[in-house]
């Protein structure tokens, strides 16, 4: 008999080795803001206060994400928030 091994044919690893490296680089695209620890926060806040993004409220003890209009009393928050919106704001121009 001259039926082929099933457990030979690799007709359809081309695809599976493109979807994992479609995946890859979605992964590697999108923007993380799980890592965003203490010392990065302060640094992205205070840059972003010096460029009038953000508006400290003394009074208040807040810190106001002026395009949002969102308010955070926490800077790793806010640092958080910021990341999150600027990706959403990138892929709505992407899609545009």
């Amino acid at each position: 008999m001259t039926d082929p091994d099933i457990l030979d044919d690799r007709s359809d690893d081309h695809e599976r080795f493109e979807t994992k490296l479609f995946t890859q680089d979605r992964d590697t695209a999108r923007v993380s803001t799980a890592d965003v620890d203490e010392m990065t926060a302060r640094h992205l806040v205070s840059d972003l206060v010096d460029v009038g993004v953000v508006t400290a409220v003394a009074e208040q003890r807040v810190l106001v994400h002026e395009p949002s209009g969102e308010a955070f009393d926490s800077i790793q928050q806010l640092a958080v928030f910021h990341r999150g919106w600027t990706a959403g704001r990138d892929a709505d121009e992407e899609t545009s």
